[in-house]
């Protein structure tokens, strides 16, 4: 009988059994076993060590391929919609904007926050990897996006230079249509490639994330949980601001609609998304929402609202922008404005390409930290808990994708405030 059989433990599930694992593994020999050449040697500086940073090399070795078939892929598909007009200008550049403002609410929040402070990683790594960032002037961070030699950036891993050339690649494509349909469809199947080794990365996450957490408590104990609430508080508090003050405040700006009645209607796809952890799977229950609840065309929403899965990946920015100030304070790394405006670009530029891969948000943070020179060492301690994050930042990538929908479609004369306002009922609603 189906009901019988056992239900298959998620990837997900196994990452964060590994997290706790990794902490009672590294808290017992922090506390339980004096320092010496079996702990420090043979267990923290080697075995952890290796499978640790070797899981880490594997995430890196995916960035630049993934990064580059991603986005040439997506801008290519995005250069389509210059044939729907000014509705696919408006939702681009919507979907652009708000990623940048996640972005930035998302370090103001941690700047406020400081979830990294009291946890003291600066013997781990000593060097000051900011001092670069520090040291490039804001005019040179902006003209440093334009790739002298695009294969040099690849080889050096030059991610804005890589993104800038990747969208241009992409737009060049999309316009080129059936003349260059050869190398489209190379890139295409390397992206399907790409996606197939990313996947085949994480299912090792739990045995990294066990050897890089168990290292990390190895050597600070229970200093370790503070921070990790931190940062997770810090997270859910850009998230709720990004939803509900700069979603729903564009919402009344742009179309005098009543936030309250737009959440309280939409509220239901918000669950369904939380719940599966992928917008993609939302997108018939949003399409179907919006117009029978909302009053919005299906001839808008059918559009915006499969490209905001595609694209708009405000949450996963948040992630990375908390990410980031949370990195740098762990390991006493000072970032200048210039490394705070790098973080938004990249990550911005970088949303395009991150769909359509569970975790992939995590792969891409390492090119963000990467573009700051923070160390990726990082990531072992916010990956175990990421899986609520996830399913939370989901429900506000949606909830953008809508709002951006609406907007549109009321500037565009295609929603009935009517319906949106219970005064009208569609047929077969």
């Amino acid at each position: 009988m189906e009901k019988n059989k056992k239900k298959k433990i998620g990837l997900t599930t196994w990452i964060f059994f590994a997290l706790l694992l990794g902490a009672v593994t590294g808290l017992g020999l922090h506390y339980g076993m004096p320092a010496g050449h079996l702990r420090d040697d043979i267990l923290m500086n080697g075995v952890f060590y290796v499978i640790g940073q070797g899981f880490l090399r594997l995430m890196q070795m995916l960035v630049v391929p993934l990064v580059f078939c991603s986005i040439v892929c997506g801008s290519a598909a995005i250069g389509d919609t210059k044939t729907l007009g000014k509705v696919g200008v408006k939702t681009l550049a919507f979907y652009m904007v708000t990623t940048a403002m996640a972005i930035s609410v998302a370090l103001g929040t941690a700047r406020v926050i400081n979830p990294g402070r009291g946890l003291d990683m600066t013997h781990v790594i000593t060097q000051d990897v900011g001092e670069a960032m520090a040291k490039t002037s804001l005019a040179d961070t902006l003209l440093n996006v334009i790739p002298k030699n695009p294969i040099g950036a690849l080889a050096n891993g030059e991610m804005l230079q890589i993104i800038v050339f990747a969208l241009i690649v992409g737009i060049i494509l999309a316009k080129l249509s059936e003349k260059t349909e050869t190398v489209l469809n190379f890139l295409q199947q390397g992206n399907d490639i790409m996606m197939e080794m990313t996947m085949m990365v994480m299912r090792l996450a739990p045995f990294g994330v066990f050897c890089l957490i168990a290292k990390t408590f190895t050597q600070i104990g229970f200093d370790g949980f503070k921070p990790m609430l931190l940062y997770m508080a810090s997270v859910f508090l850009a998230l709720g601001i990004q939803c509900f003050v700069v979603y729903l405040g564009m919402l009344k700006l742009f179309t005098g609609l009543n936030p309250i009645i737009f959440i309280k209607k939409f509220i239901p796809v918000m669950g369904f998304a939380f719940s599966t952890a992928t917008s993609n799977a939302t997108i018939p229950l949003s399409i179907d929402t919006l117009a029978k609840k909302m009053g919005v065309a299906r001839r808008i929403s059918s559009f915006t609202i499969p490209l905001g899965a595609t694209i708009n990946m405000d949450g996963t920015a948040i992630m990375q922008g908390v990410a980031v100030v949370f990195i740098a304070q762990v390991y006493g790394i000072t970032l200048s404005p210039a490394a705070y405006i790098t973080v938004i670009a990249t990550a911005t530029l970088a949303s395009i390409g991150t769909a359509g891969v569970p975790s992939v948000g995590l792969v891409t943070l390492t090119m963000v930290l990467n573009s700051v020179g923070l160390p990726i060492e990082g990531i072992g301690i916010i990956m175990g808990i990421d899986r609520i994050l996830d399913m939370t930042r989901t429900a506000v990538n949606i909830t953008g994708d809508a709002v951006c929908t609406t907007i549109v479609a009321c500037q565009d004369n295609s929603c009935d405030k009517d319906v949106f306002y219970g005064k009208k009922t569609l047929p077969n609603s």
